[in-house]
């Protein structure tokens, strides 16, 4: 199975483990043989680590097949809220939705990509639970670019390296120059763009939270082409947003 992690030396049980784990969650459920098949292990050594994992409450068994188990929401539950900025960007996140009609987002980065770690939605047909705790690339997301636009330049520079700029649509940002002179505008201006470059036909904008002079999260407005031309994204949004990034950020200060 390949890894997105750097090369280094890791415990190949481990190794075993989380292969085993992100297979599950890919498959959205697998019995030992597909398992074996999948990571190339014995089946043996499988059924010892699935074993280990349900007695721990990380993996459950139905009819047959192996399944995440809560105990994982567990750990994310508590990851997530010891976040600083979730607790300072909750007040505001429904407030920018409501305001807007669209959805808003809180998006933090780790390991270099963003995730997002609340969204709400006003008016709007959208499941945003499908999307949080999901991960993206930082150069064809608004939330990333706010936060790469904001973060020292050494570090831009091993994350890019590491992620590089793999296309996500036809519209995606793969040259490096020219997500420089972006992330450069994004700079001046206070917020970051994207025009369908994470998907075709979304549009949003994203603003980035600082905390203490460092960067640590964005809050984002996205949505169909149609309802975010650019005018309304440069204008409306981006102001709403700002507004709410003081208030965050306020918070942030004085919590």
């Amino acid at each position: 199975m390949a890894s997105d992690t750097p090369e280094g030396g890791g415990i190949k049980s481990d190794e075993t483990l989380f292969d085993l784990v992100e297979h599950i969650r890919e498959a959205d459920g697998a019995g030992v043989t597909e398992l074996a098949a999948a990571t190339g292990r014995a089946k043996s050594t499988v059924h010892g680590h699935l074993s280990t994992m349900r007695d721990r409450g990380f993996v459950v068994k139905r009819d047959g097949e192996y399944h995440l188990g809560l105990e994982f929401f567990n750990y994310g539950h508590h990851v997530r809220a010891r976040r600083a900025v979730y607790d300072a960007a909750l007040p505001v996140l429904q407030d920018v939705a409501d305001d807007t009609g669209e959805t808003a987002w809180l998006m933090a980065h780790e390991n270099g990509r963003v995730i997002y770690l609340d969204g709400r939605s006003e008016g709007v047909d959208i499941n945003v639970n499908s999307l949080i705790g999901s991960w993206k690339y930082m150069h064809s997301n608004s939330g990333g670019k706010a936060i790469l636009a904001h973060l020292p330049e050494q570090e831009v520079d091993e994350i890019l390296a590491r992620r590089g700029l793999p296309a996500q649509t036809e519209a995606t940002v793969t040259d490096r120059e020219r997500l420089d002179e972006e992330l450069a505008e994004a700079r001046e201006r206070g917020y970051a763009l994207n025009f369908g470059e994470d998907l075709s036909g979304i549009h949003a904008v994203a603003v980035p939270l600082v905390s203490e002079g460092s960067v640590v999260g964005s809050l984002a407005v996205a949505g169909p082409a149609h309802r975010l031309p650019r005018e309304r994204c440069e204008g409306e949004l981006a102001d709403r947003l700002s507004a709410a990034a003081n208030d965050v950020q306020l918070s942030l200060t004085y919590r």
